[in-house]
């Protein structure tokens, strides 16, 4: 897997992902960015949203059910001085769909968070994660 970062201006970047999509980061005014995108710091938070998403819905599928919306809601906190890692990050998931099976949706939770979500395992090594859920019908 490869990426590539490029500086274009201010404190503005471009980054290139190996698979050929890119996403703008900036930095807040104050340090000279221009708001024109994401923090990199968010960016890890979408990495770890997306990829957790991505196991569950493939789970919930696989097991057969009737899933017709995910979302997830995520909240973090950091280290009050530098490096300003992430000490405590909740994962709260909104599964919606026809039928949905809650003891289904929080076994394909649990095995992302334990077992196949390389973001959310990752980031566990420095940061408390928590997850929740809930349930919705379509």
């Amino acid at each position: 897997m490869k990426a590539r970062v490029k500086w274009l201006d201010h404190m503005s970047f471009v980054g290139e992902s190996g698979s050929g999509h890119s996403v703008v980061m900036d930095g807040p005014p104050g340090l000279g960015g221009r708001d024109l995108g994401v923090r990199p710091m968010e960016m890890l938070l979408l990495g770890l949203g997306g990829c957790t998403s991505f196991d569950v819905v493939l789970i919930l599928k696989k097991m057969q059910q009737k899933i017709t919306d995910c979302e997830v809601e995520i909240e973090a906190e950091r280290a009050e001085e530098d490096p300003k890692i992430f000490t405590k990050i909740h994962v709260h998931f909104i599964v919606t769909g026809k039928g949905l099976s809650e003891k289904h949706v929080k076994r394909a939770v649990g095995l992302s968070a334990d077992k196949y979500c390389s973001a959310s395992l990752m980031l566990g090594k420095t940061a408390e994660i928590t997850h929740d859920y809930e349930v919705r019908e379509a």
